[in-house]
């Protein structure tokens, strides 16, 4: 049974079975409602032949979602206690997420992003009154120092965000990009001099969780549009490459991403960052794909008036980009060799160059990326220094 109140002390990094909670998935789960929106609009933007700003209002979105969730991610890994305050508290950042969600459409159509800024907000209030409560139980002056500093800058950062919504709007993007570097230079100021006690095996699994719910999404709404396309417009001649491409993205997407050991790179708050901070790139071209595929399938039903080439690109440029961001974050440290190195570069690279095979370019990126997978398997049965990576 849960207690009422225990003190929020910092967990053991050596703590052994450290595993996700039921509250962290419900987390997750409320979050990705958020992805789901942005996604949607998204491809509305896009279709709607506004992709410029589509993507760059994708993109600020996205660091919202993103940031929120793993602030809260890397701040539970080290001082989830489950009592009945700390759960609470992150029933409240599950409330202020719904909120953002509810402000993506306006943030889209309107250029209106007050009810994404007061969704934040709430989240990082939230957030702020836990790092206190860890500050008021530390006994480690160091330490209580760090909380101190993340609450105090958590805060500070919120009142600059204000400028995005009193912006000019042409100013908005600048104002997004120093805010951003703003929020992301809090954890490295707080942890200067001593490290919170986050697990890595916990933060991997973390991570890892959150990219199946992403990738899962993205087959749903790629399965949504497809059934819509076939229902509605009787195309299952023009849907049936794009569902089967985008099966294999995702699948490849899968097996590439928790082939190798994340963990074993997580050694150090300066990997920790580095790795942690990468996925943003991860995560959004993950999310990004699913819109690609629901604009693919509008465009070759007539339902989006874009070129087959910008179609394609909608779905081949996000998957190039998972690739080569999953490899520069640590696919490449546990590959010998040179061609096991150039697997995932070169294949992000011909699925870029997939975007001029027509109605058959979503098909064909499925084929590499699966082609990818089966390349990495032979290579590594061929070399057994290095069994335990497979693309």
């Amino acid at each position: 049974m849960t207690a009422p109140f225990r003190p929020l002390a910092a967990r053991s990094r050596e703590e052994s079975h450290r595993a996700s909670t039921p509250l962290e998935l419900l987390f997750d789960l409320c979050f990705v409602v958020a992805v789901a929106q942005a996604g949607a609009e998204l491809v509305h933007a896009v279709a709607g032949g506004h992709a410029g700003e589509g993507i760059a209002d994708y993109a600020m979105i996205f660091f919202a979602i993103w940031w929120a969730w793993m602030n809260f991610s890397w701040f539970a890994s080290a001082y989830d206690n489950d009592d009945v305050l700390y759960r609470v508290v992150t029933l409240v950042q599950i409330a202020g997420v719904l909120v953002l969600a509810a402000g993506v459409s306006r943030a889209f159509e309107e250029h209106d992003f007050l009810v994404v800024y007061l969704g934040y907000v709430v989240m990082r209030l939230a957030m702020v009154s836990q790092w206190l409560r860890a500050a008021h139980h530390a006994t480690d002056p160091a330490e209580r120092t760090m909380c101190h500093r993340y609450a105090g800058g958590v805060l500070a950062v919120q009142v600059g965000w204000l400028a995005l919504v009193l912006a000019p709007e042409p100013a908005r993007p600048w104002v997004f990009l120093v805010m951003a570097l703003a929020e992301m230079a809090v954890p490295v100021y707080a942890e200067r001099a001593v490290p919170s006690t986050w697990h890595p095996r916990h933060i991997a699994e973390r991570y890892g969780l959150f990219t199946i719910i992403v990738l899962g999404e993205t087959i749903a709404a790629a399965t949504v549009a497809v059934k819509s396309g076939v229902v509605e417009n009787d195309a299952l001649d023009e849907l049936l490459p794009i569902a089967v491409g985008g099966l294999l993205l995702v699948f490849a997407a899968w097996w590439i991403y928790f082939v190798v050991p994340a963990h074993d790179r997580l050694t150090s708050s300066r990997q920790g960052f580095l790795w942690g901070y990468g996925h943003y790139v991860i995560f959004a071209s993950a999310a990004a794909v699913g819109a690609g595929l629901e604009i693919a399938v509008e465009q070759a039903v007539g339902e989006a008036p874009l070129s087959t080439l910008a179609a394609s690109a909608a779905v081949t440029i996000p998957a190039a980009l998972f690739l080569l961001s999953v490899w520069l974050l640590h696919a490449r440290y546990f590959k010998v060799g040179i061609a096991q190195q150039s697997v995932l570069p070169v294949a992000a690279f011909a699925i870029l160059m997939c975007s001029f095979a027509g109605r058959w370019a979503v098909l064909a990126a499925g084929l590499v990326a699966a082609a990818a997978v089966a390349t990495g398997v032979a290579l590594t049965a061929r070399n057994p220094a290095t069994r335990s990576t497979e693309a």
